[in-house]
């Protein structure tokens, strides 16, 4: 029985509720990384009023420091980071991407060198399961290997035939117990191959699909060309989750094809740059002329920032002064304004004006941070997140 519930549906995309062990998660979903078991500068309470239901963390590096051990003891991920809503961890087959120098891949799983201390560390497909289950993650997601944009045919076929290996493996291995088991298609930038991919990994009933190896510096419409592809085959009532995603346009993109699930470092990345979300597009508060600016980020926005009454003259005088509230607040910000862009999608599928209200952000993105179209109420964001 799938765990995804769909009340609404607005041509392909879709809304309605993933149900988890610690609770419900409602789709279309952005979940914020925690990488090390936390998302970054934010306490989770704070997370929690941006919108958020389910937080990503990243097995690889929990395994690493401070090691499954410790995070069992302490009662399993949630209570070590006081985090009670539900979790979905990722296995470690990003980083044979982002760390493929320090990573040997064979048939039988994946030997990385620890970006911390030198040491060796052996994944295979069992092991990548077990130690996400031991951590106590809600939604367990199989190992896998991408190959970046740009990869030989020889090569794509090679790493999706061995992620469909992994995943009978990881299958077999999986504890049950409450967890959920999501398989990842892969199938590089091949589109025959994405829908085999699919089609292989719907074969073997996992809980949920997600469609991995994007994001990796292909084109934008290339990368939607594989998604379509591989969505063509994954079951309609298969939670489907697009794996490192986080920009307004892509999101309102992907869920036009029906995806339910989302994450990505970009919010939190970009407030450490100092760059906020808005709805007329990024906002650089480094720039000279928002010096005197005593606006808000957004106005209307409900973020402890906008509400709070800081101003971007403020907001930029912190980050000029290297100041930790700057990252904060421009972090809390930025997920709120993607957790007001998730209910706003929502509802705009419940009421069947998705399309309009794709139109309506995008009209705002391409008008730019203080056009008119921006607005001080910004169209097609919801109210709350």
């Amino acid at each position: 029985m799938t765990p995804l519930e769909i009340h609404h549906r607005d041509g392909a995309a879709r809304s309605g509720i993933l149900h988890t062990a610690h609770g419900d998660v409602r789709t279309p979903a952005f979940m914020p990384v925690g990488t090390h078991a936390t998302v970054k500068a934010c306490t989770p309470e704070e997370v929690r009023q941006t919108g958020a239901d389910i937080l990503l963390c990243n097995g690889y590096h929990l395994v690493l420091r401070p090691g499954v051990e410790t995070v069992a003891r302490a009662g399993g991920l949630h209570a070590f980071m006081r985090w009670d809503g539900p979790i979905l961890t990722d296995s470690g087959g990003f980083q044979l991407v982002s760390l493929d120098d320090v990573a040997e891949i064979d048939d039988g799983g994946a030997t990385f060198v620890s970006p911390y201390d030198g040491t060796r560390l052996r994944i295979t497909p069992e092991e990548a399961v077990g130690a996400q289950a031991r951590l106590g993650a809600d939604v367990v997601m199989c190992l896998d290997h991408p190959v970046a944009f740009g990869a030989g045919p020889a090569l794509t076929r090679e790493a999706t035939e061995r992620t469909h290996r992994w995943a009978e493996r990881c299958r077999a291995a999986h504890p049950g117990e409450g967890h959920l088991l999501f398989g990842i298609t892969q199938g590089g930038f091949d589109a025959q191959l994405r829908r085999d991919s699919a089609r292989a990994m719907a074969g073997l009933g996992f809980d949920g699909l997600a469609i991995g190896g994007l994001a990796l510096g292909e084109p934008p419409p290339v990368m939607l060309a594989m998604a379509e592809a591989a969505l063509d085959a994954v079951p309609d009532a298969t939670p489907r989750y697009v794996m490192g995603l986080g920009t307004d346009a892509e999101l309102l993109a992907m869920v036009a094809l029906g995806v339910d699930m989302f994450d990505c470092v970009l919010p939190t990345r970009l407030a450490r740059n100092g760059t906020a979300l808005t709805a007329g597009g990024r906002l650089s508060l480094r720039q000279a002329r928002h010096r005197e600016d005593v606006r808000p980020l957004e106005p209307g926005c409900p973020c402890p920032s906008c509400a709070g009454g800081y101003t971007r003259a403020y907001l930029r005088h912190l980050f000029q002064a290297g100041e930790i509230l700057a990252h904060r607040l421009v972090s809390l910000h930025n997920l709120t304004h993607l957790g007001r862009l998730m209910q706003a999608m929502r509802d705009g599928i419940a009421e069947r004006r998705f399309a309009e209200l794709s139109a309506a952000v995008l009209d705002g993105l391409a008008g730019g941070v203080d056009s008119e179209r921006a607005g001080s109420s910004p169209v097609g964001y919801s109210s709350r997140p």
